[in-house]
């Protein structure tokens, strides 16, 4: 069991914390062709617009969902480890990096701000009167509950129209599979194809990302929503196996970003 865990941590780098608190780069370029040919003759120094510049770490704080936004979630502040284990993580094959890496709280691209926290839904407690089966079946969900790991991310620029299409055209690229390394460890995913369906901000994508844990068959939730400047990645797993969406966390989240 400890094994499977492991290798279910590869997998999403925050996977056991989060689950724990239940019971208690990819490619950073965008299409450089339409660029070029949406490009116009420079104006003079003097009436060039200044770019678009993202918001900081302060600015996306006050932004990221919170206990206050959705209270049948617990929420935990993301730990500077989580951070930086998921920024190591890699893959066998350089396209799929980015899905390994957006999974540990690691944006894709070059943000100039980001901010993340974790979240898992409030499990249901039993009836008062219940039977022990019933009181089991609620402890069982509890150890289920899906716990998603959120960040935020915003970018100079286009930067967040590139960062989106990096993680869209990993998912794209990658449906066959690849291995995904954090630290010591490797694992296996073995599909990636379309999820439950989101529409939310400017752009919306929803992959399910399954993988093997020593046999076992593990399936996280994958979603990327960008908002103007601003992408938010929800990545939702469970111990169960089998992670619920995040929809409740994605709507919650996009209506705090106006």
């Amino acid at each position: 069991m400890r094994t499977a865990l492991v290798r279910r941590t590869v997998l999403t780098a925050s996977a056991v914390s989060l689950a724990l608190l239940a019971t208690a780069c990819g490619s950073d370029k965008a299409d450089k062709a339409d660029s070029k040919a949406d490009a116009k003759p420079s104006a003079p120094a003097s009436s060039a617009a200044p770019a678009t510049k993202g918001k900081t770490d302060a600015d996306l704080a006050k932004l990221i969902v919170a206990q206050a936004d959705l209270a049948d979630h617990t929420f935990k502040e993301a730990t500077p480890a989580e951070a930086t284990a998921g920024a190591a993580a890699t893959s066998d094959k350089p396209e799929c990096k980015v899905l390994v890496q957006v999974q540990g709280f690691t944006p894709a691209g070059t943000p100039a701000g980001t901010a993340r926290t974790k979240a898992v839904a409030t499990p249901k407690a039993p009836a008062e009167g219940a039977s022990e089966e019933d009181k089991l079946k609620a402890i069982m969900g509890a150890i289920g509950s899906t716990a998603t790991a959120v960040t935020l991310a915003s970018y100079d620029g286009k930067g967040a129209e590139e960062a989106f299409a990096s993680v869209k055209t990993a998912g794209e690229k990658c449906t066959g599979g690849y291995s995904a390394t954090v630290g010591a460890d490797t694992g296996k995913v073995t599909k990636v194809s379309p999820g439950t369906a989101v529409t939310a901000g400017d752009q919306a994508l929803a992959l399910t990302i399954e993988g093997d844990a020593d046999g076992e068959k593990m399936t996280t939730q994958l979603v990327v929503v960008r908002k103007g400047d601003i992408v938010a990645t929800f990545s939702a797993v469970s111990l169960t196996g089998t992670a619920d969406s995040p929809k409740a966390l994605v709507d919650a989240q996009v209506k705090k970003l106006g």
